[in-house]
């Protein structure tokens, strides 16, 4: 599994410590995660390794392990079960003894924080400015599950008898509320049903559509399902950047200096140039090409 993530058009590969690994196993996961990002092949992607959570006995041997490690190869940990902000602040202090003590650039290494638990969710906002280290929020929706005693067995599907709208709005948006307040990537969680690629789409276009940044994937046939569900389409993305350009035409001089005019029959103003910004960055993160272009009116 770690040389095939290497060829994989992700945008992230996270090496597990946590549950992917039984306990007499995590010692030599360790040492197993340390030779694969010290070896590399990993170029492009975020790398980042997910520890224990603070409640077990292995979190401050994983990361000491891990961070000195591979500490120049490593770009995150993700903390799972985060309950409080002083559980990330812990983090925070003990990756920093780690750089100072290594010489490795202090504040360099960012935290991935997992919301799994009712009492993660109701201090998700202080969990995102807990420390400046905090990248991301994550939606770990099978723990979740289980801490609200939601009766289902199948993760992030909808349990049975809730037939009308999403069980998981709420979780979901207050999880994208926190990170958008604070400027955080919003990143929902795993559909274990591997081989149903459309049920997986189906999950993911929820979160995708709310504005989530994107979604795990446990299996190289997922990657290009999810890299396709949180790209634009491509009629959007070309309206988008027709939008960006109308907009810097008739504001300026040239185009007569105007804060709203008409685009086709749709009328854009400051408001949809900000609404095109969010599909533009989101199109060309993924390499889209635009098929379209602007033609400013002829005199």
């Amino acid at each position: 599994m770690l040389e095939k993530a290497k060829g994989l058009p992700a945008d992230q590969v996270f090496m597990d410590i946590e549950d992917a690994v039984a306990p007499i196993a995590k010692p030599d996961a360790r040492k197993n995660i340390v030779a694969a990002l010290n070896e590399g092949g990993y170029e492009g992607k975020v790398r980042t390794v997910r520890v224990n959570d603070w409640t077990t006995q292995w979190t401050y041997a994983d990361v000491i392990e891990v961070v000195e490690g591979a500490g120049p190869n490593l770009d995150c940990i993700m903390l799972p079960k985060v309950q409080t902000a002083e559980q990330v602040v812990a983090l925070d202090m003990l990756l920093t003894q780690l750089e100072k003590s290594n010489g490795f650039e202090v504040g360099r290494i960012g935290i991935e924080a997992q919301i799994e638990n009712a009492l993660g969710l109701i201090n998700i906002d202080a969990i995102a400015q807990a420390s400046p280290r905090v990248e991301t929020l994550i939606f770990g929706p099978a723990d979740f599950m289980a801490s609200i005693n939601m009766k289902s067995l199948v993760v992030g599907e909808q349990p049975p008898g809730y037939d009308v709208g999403d069980a998981y709005h709420y979780i979901l948006m207050r999880i994208l509320m926190a990170a958008r307040a604070y400027d955080k990537q919003a990143i929902d969680g795993p559909y274990l049903a591997i081989k149903d690629l459309d049920g997986y789409a189906r999950v993911a276009g929820r979160s995708a559509a709310l504005g989530f940044d994107g979604k795990w994937v446990l299996h190289p046939g997922q990657v290009e399902v999810a890299n396709e569900v949180y790209s634009p389409r491509q009629d959007d993305y070309d309206h988008a950047e027709m939008i960006l350009d109308a907009y810097d035409y008739y504001t300026s001089a040239e185009g007569g200096a105007k804060g709203a005019v008409m685009l086709g029959d749709e009328m854009i103003d400051e408001a949809s140039r900000k609404m095109a910004l969010v599909i533009s960055a989101k199109g060309r993160a993924a390499g889209m090409i635009r098929t379209q272009t602007f033609a400013p009116p002829q005199a």
